[in-house]
């Protein structure tokens, strides 16, 4: 009976252990989710809240704005924006916001959170924000550079870059640039032997370079556009310059308007009425342009394609084009407006770029004498330096290389809006926001160039050798970058290489000063040297060279 007892006790053990188990993993299953519940609503709240933190997570808004205009009250003077908004990046790092009155604004100072805007955002920031110098003085935004993102942005830079701006249609404009500087050049020896005849012993003359460049530059692309040279006498051509940066201080200055709208019928500073004038004194040129060439017949010799001058290619292609290609605007605004967008662009960035270069070598002697030897190296002095020399040129390249890094064409570049909301180096970007790409600040950032104030042409033969300016090294961007980016880069490039070749070339050029070129910079959209640039020139080279 023990033995059988011994045997049989343990399963009634064993059979109370599993009951009991059974009981308390009842209990457990019942109470489970009163255990984990509270658990996942911790987990998905910390979720919740880090979603929100993220979705609201802006950029450092800097200090300093004032009720209704924001920020306004900084960047209208007396110190450039560009400076003013440079300082602000040393407070508040390469990405801040700004108010600009009722918008919001989003400045950036690094090469790589601008790649960031024109790779990854690069259609979230192809908008331009409308303006009232636009409107006013771009025949309602109809140039296509300063003009929404659109269809009829799109059909214009197909055409531009097709039928202005290509290698192969800058190329074929290479005589008009050669014949241009030519004569150009023929002016200035003559007023050397002039100077000589009358009171000096010696072949010098003292010119004038800002209003120089500016007038040969005009004259080379009012060829192009019209087949004829505009500007045949000095006043003239100093009327025009004077229009043309006037043009582009007020696309530069920061209109109350623009950001209050409330207050446009108070023309707050007057710009208005200036706008209205400028556009008026430009419209009176292009409207002159179209109606000569609308009266002149065509010719075979004027239809061959080499000959074939800008304006009548753009009445040709718009005559055959159906409205819907070219939406918003008649076919003699569009024609006006194409034609004021190269003319004027390509003017004040060209002689612009043009100026600082000589001021930059006036001040630093060696670096001219190393430009001269480099000429006579690979031309010499028995024939005239020619575009197919600059690819042998390469320490000029590195002077316009670095003249560009020191003084970009539009320091800010050109302003974008954002269509839609964004992410831009991990903050929340909302759409209609003001992006200020600050290229004279990022250009000079000690963490990417070493001694970033100095003029030092070798950096791009040396350490900097593989950084282009065409829109694909983020550190260098004079340009711009992505779909917006500058269509001119071609044209400025090769007039500027072959005007300051053709100069360094042919003349000896000083300062006539014992004190260094003054490099203070103009206001505006691009900047300019605020003073005249005079130099000293005498031929270097053999009379019959002339």
């Amino acid at each position: 009976m023990q033995q059988y007892m011994s045997l049989i006790t343990p399963l009634f053990i064993h059979k109370e252990a599993m009951e009991f188990h059974l009981s308390y993993s009842s209990i457990v299953l019942t109470s489970f989710p009163l255990i984990i519940l509270p658990f996942l609503l911790y987990i998905l709240n910390r979720k919740r809240k880090r979603a929100t933190r993220e979705k609201n997570r802006k950029p450092p808004q800097a200090k300093g704005a004032w009720p209704i205009i924001g920020h306004l009250h900084l960047l209208g003077g007396p110190q450039l924006p560009h400076h003013v908004l440079g300082d602000m990046a040393d407070i508040y790092g390469p990405i801040f916001s700004i108010k600009l009155g009722v918008h919001q604004g989003l400045v950036v100072t690094s090469g790589t959170i601008a790649k960031a805007c024109f790779t990854t955002n690069d259609k979230a920031f192809a908008n331009r924000p409308k303006l009232e110098a636009t409107k006013l003085m771009a025949y309602d935004n109809a140039m296509f550079g300063l003009g929404p993102y659109g269809e009829y942005w799109r059909q214009m830079r197909k055409m531009i870059m097709l039928e202005a701006l290509s290698q192969r249609r800058v190329d074929m404009f290479g005589h008009i640039r050669a014949s241009e500087l030519r004569a150009s050049i023929k002016d200035l020896y003559v007023g050397c032997i002039r100077d000589k005849t009358s009171e000096n012993s010696e072949m010098v003359m003292k010119v004038e370079m800002n209003q120089w460049f500016g007038k040969l530059v005009a004259n080379i692309m009012v060829r192009i556009i019209t087949g004829k040279r505009f500007l045949p006498h000095e006043e003239e051509g100093v009327r025009f310059q004077t229009i043309v940066r006037k043009f582009f201080e007020l696309l530069g200055a920061f209109v109350v308007s623009d950001f209050i709208p409330y207050l446009k019928c108070f023309d707050v500073g007057g710009y208005i009425k200036v706008m209205k004038k400028t556009a008026n004194d430009l419209d009176n040129i292009f409207e002159g342009w179209l109606k000569e060439h609308k009266k002149e017949s065509k010719s075979p010799q004027q239809d061959h394609e080499g000959n074939r001058v800008f304006i009548n290619v753009l009445n040709s292609i718009l005559q055959d084009a159906s409205q819907e290609e070219f939406p918003g605007f008649d076919h003699d605004t569009i024609i006006k407006a194409t034609c004021q967008q190269l003319l004027v662009a390509g003017l004040d960035t060209t002689s612009g770029t043009l100026t600082w270069a000589l001021a930059l070598l006036i001040n630093n002697p060696k670096t001219l004498k190393t430009a001269q030897d480099e000429i006579d190296e690979h031309v010499g002095r028995d024939r005239l330096v020619e575009e197919s020399d600059m690819k042998n040129l390469i320490y000029l390249d590195a002077i316009i290389k670095e003249t560009l890094r020191l003084y970009p064409a539009a320091p800010l570049s050109a302003p974008h809006e954002s269509t839609e909301d964004c992410i831009v180096s991990g903050y929340n970007i909302p759409k209609g926001t003001r992006l200020l790409v600050n290229l004279y600040k990022m250009h000079r950032d000690p963490n990417i160039w070493q001694d970033p104030l100095e003029f030092r042409p070798e950096r791009f033969l040396t350490t900097q050798k593989d950084i282009d300016f065409k829109g694909k090294h983020y550190d260098l961007l004079p340009f711009g970058s992505g779909r917006r980016m500058c269509p001119g880069i071609n044209f400025s490039l090769q007039a500027v290489g072959l005007t300051l070749a053709t100069l360094i070339q042919q003349f000896e050029i000083k300062n006539p000063s014992d004190e260094p070129i003054d490099m203070t910079e103009s206001s505006g959209m691009t900047i300019c040297k605020s003073t005249p640039l005079d130099v000293l020139l005498a031929p270097r080279l053999s009379s019959n060279m002339y």
